[in-house]
């Protein structure tokens, strides 16, 4: 099989799985992003495709080849840590050869990649500068093009990130996918940020106590979780219980949900709407019924919360479909089906 094949890879350290009996295919040339709460093994399990760590059991196939037990310097893969972890008393040109001149380059080699890879990212003319003289965005460009030097196989990065503040760390995750489509190479992302994942990735990897939870597309992931966990951990959704009523029906806080079903033999699961789907309007029939608890402007979009039964219940709007609603108002809350996500636990 070509690409990169992940075959029941377990991690263990004394009595604890930092990674269980994990698969996972990542065909050439995909952005993959592996998500998941602190200490779900993610990193582990990176560290594991790079040669860093030995899985306890399993095997790491690359193009069909095992290379579980291929040293990590023979493995040709790029790597950026979370620290990024440069050369303070080398030069940006220096620091990014350096793998090259460790392999015996000509200096003129080294100083020709440095300066088509620093073009590659965004510096060029940086080559000469001293690392202490960039800012944290130049520091992570100048890391990405010293992994890239000796055209690896697989790029691999560890929330790398996540020093940065949030404007400039959302300009480097659109720079990032955007120099990996030109590039083609296999990229392996770790972090705990989901709107990062949802901006780079073709196949976002959820992780949850060593396991995968769910492995899809980013769209799929959003709109199709697998379970409760995957539906809560990204982004924003209302985890609702969904019962089914005297009458055989799919009922959501004892209001029956037409269109709605259950999955056969269940009589109750939870139901996953994202806010943006969620419907506000006058007390009527057939809708459940809430009080408006607290109504928050963001300028872009007003978020309402809504209290129905004693679960709370967030809608969210734009500022032009807003409904004049106020804290204390009863409302309707309509849930459209095709919007609504039957997930187990």
């Amino acid at each position: 099989m070509s690409g990169l094949s992940i075959q029941g890879v377990t991690k263990q350290f004394a009595d604890f799985k930092a990674v269980d009996e994990v698969s996972l295919s990542v065909p050439h040339g995909t952005f993959v992003c592996l998500l998941g709460p602190s200490g779900c093994g993610k990193t582990t399990l990176l560290r594991m495709i790079a040669g860093l760590e030995e899985p306890t059991a399993g095997a790491v196939m690359l193009d069909g080849d095992d290379i579980t037990s291929v040293p990590t310097h023979k493995r040709n893969f790029g790597m950026v840590f979370q620290s990024l972890a440069l050369f303070p008393h080398l030069s940006v040109g220096d620091n990014v050869s350096y793998a090259l001149r460790i392999r015996g380059a000509s200096r003129q080699e080294q100083k020709s990649r440095a300066e088509e890879l620093l073009k590659l990212v965004h510096l060029p003319g940086f080559a000469d500068r001293a690392v202490s003289k960039l800012s944290g965005g130049q520091r992570q460009r100048v890391a990405i093009a010293r992994a890239l030097a000796l055209s690896p196989k697989l790029f691999l990065l560890d929330e790398p990130m996540s020093a940065l503040d949030a404007k400039l760390r959302e300009s480097m995750q659109v720079e990032l996918r955007q120099l990996q489509q030109r590039l083609g190479i296999t990229t392996i992302v770790v972090t705990h940020d989901q709107r990062e994942a949802m901006t780079m990735a073709d196949l976002v990897v959820v992780m949850d106590r060593g396991r995968i939870r769910q492995a899809a597309a980013p769209v799929d992931i959003y709109r199709k979780p697998a379970d409760a966990f995957v539906a809560d951990f990204i982004g924003s959704t209302n985890l609702l219980p969904v019962e089914r009523d005297s009458a055989g029906r799919a009922a959501v806080l004892g209001t029956a949900i037409p269109g709605l079903t259950l999955p056969e033999g269940a009589s109750k699961a939870f139901v996953s709407i994202r806010p943006e789907d969620v419907q506000l309007g006058p007390p009527q029939p057939g809708t459940i019924p809430g009080t408006v608890t607290f109504v928050r402007d963001l300028g872009g979009t007003i978020e309402t919360f809504v209290e129905a039964s004693g679960t709370k219940i967030v809608a969210v709007t734009t500022p032009r479909d807003r409904g004049e609603f106020a804290e204390g108002n009863a409302v309707g809350i309509t849930l459209p089906p095709e919007a609504c996500v039957v997930v187990k636990a």
